[in-house]
């Protein structure tokens, strides 16, 4: 799609454990977007939720430099304002319209459908899924309640809140003691494998949902599974396209934070070394799944082979990382989209589902 110069505004950090994740992402984003093309206002959200518009250089992703009273933005929800305001001294306030956002948040707050209702209540076009789809690709219960509905495989799984934990341990435990070790706890609203925990046995099952609560009120448990760990790559609105499969090969007891972003010790295979029957069935999978979310512009699904060759679906990353490591923009490198191009393509999709949207009515006058 050819359209004039755009004016984008690239959000980042925000009010979650994956605060850091979202600056290296957002960073590879800013780093690769066409400057020929598109006007690009780095937005900072902090991590007490406060909102500063930052110089459009590298400085602007430095978790070290400090944010500019001078520069405090508001994202305006009237449409009117088609984006942000900025605030001068004397508390007056001066509009900043913007033509598309494109949110590079992970986790809460920024992943979870709240930001995206905020855009919504604006009427400006944004990069990724909606409401819906956010909020429930970030519930991790609701998600698999949403494959299982589609067809999908899921592998077994149980959940409960912190105040049941608390007031009912021993119904928890017992539960527990009935699926399959190893299981994993996990927060059901979080990602980047914050929170999560691999228990080989009972001893350990107390001090994981402990340490999951602490991120979220809202535990999920999962049966492991033993298999082939992969990822597909989703991108497209109502007509959707999938990549190549990628396979994670964790040197670590699994797949966690530290050798996600810190340590780098992963062996990624890209594209994975499947059968091309293998191939196209993951990638209907993918499809699948992100449609039974209501999924648009992108998503990343995760997914195992098992020794039976069954297909069964871990979970929906409906913001996945945009690091220069990360799976998403790789497995399309390997797909033949270039990461300019793949920038490109979802600002593309942004106008394109706006656009769509405003052919909904919202009166009740007679056509």
């Amino acid at each position: 799609m050819q359209h004039p110069r755009l004016r984008i505004a690239l959000i980042f950090g925000g009010r979650s454990a994956e605060h850091e994740v979202s600056l290296r992402s957002s960073r590879s984003v800013f780093d690769a977007i066409d400057p020929a093309r598109y006007d690009v206002i780095p937005v900072l959200i902090t991590q007490e939720g406060a909102w500063y518009q930052r110089r459009a250089d590298s400085s602007a992703f430095d978790p070290e430099r400090p944010p500019n009273e001078g520069d405090r933005l508001l994202f305006s929800p009237d449409p009117a304002h088609k984006g942000f305001l900025r605030i001068h001294d004397g508390g007056l306030t001066e509009p900043l319209p913007v033509d598309v956002v494109f949110p590079v948040l992970h986790g809460t707050y920024g992943e979870d459908g709240t930001i995206q209702g905020l855009i919504e209540m604006a009427c400006v076009p944004y990069v990724g899924c909606g409401v819906l789809a956010s909020a429930v690709g970030m519930d991790k219960v609701l998600m698999k309640a949403a494959f299982r509905d589609a067809g999908l495989e899921v592998g077994p799984f149980f959940w409960f809140l912190r105040s049941e934990w608390r007031d009912n341990r021993a119904i928890v435990l017992q539960r527990a003691q009935q699926g399959k070790f190893p299981l994993f706890v996990k927060p059901a609203n979080l990602g980047s494998s914050v929170g999560i925990s691999k228990v080989a046995d009972a001893a350990g099952f107390e001090a994981a949902v402990e340490f999951a609560a602490a991120y979220d009120r809202k535990i999920l448990v999962e049966d492991g599974i033993p298999g082939r760990e992969l990822e597909v790559s989703v991108l497209g609105n109502d007509r959707v396209q999938a990549s190549l499969p990628g396979e994670i090969i964790p040197q670590a007891d699994f797949y966690d934070y530290e050798e996600k972003y810190l340590r780098d010790t992963a062996q990624l295979m890209i594209p994975a070394d499947l059968p091309r029957g293998t191939v196209e069935r993951a990638q209907r999978v993918a499809i699948a799944a992100f449609r039974a979310v209501d999924g648009s512009g992108l998503s990343r699904v995760d997914m195992f082979l098992t020794p039976e060759d069954r297909v069964i679906v871990n979970e929906i990353n409906t913001l996945p990382g945009f690091t220069s490591a990360s799976m998403y923009p790789k497995l399309w490198e390997a797909t033949n989209l270039s990461y300019p191009q793949l920038i490109d393509r979802l600002i593309d999709l942004a106008l394109e589902r706006h656009k769509d949207k405003q052919e909904i009515r919202t009166d009740r006058n007679r056509l």
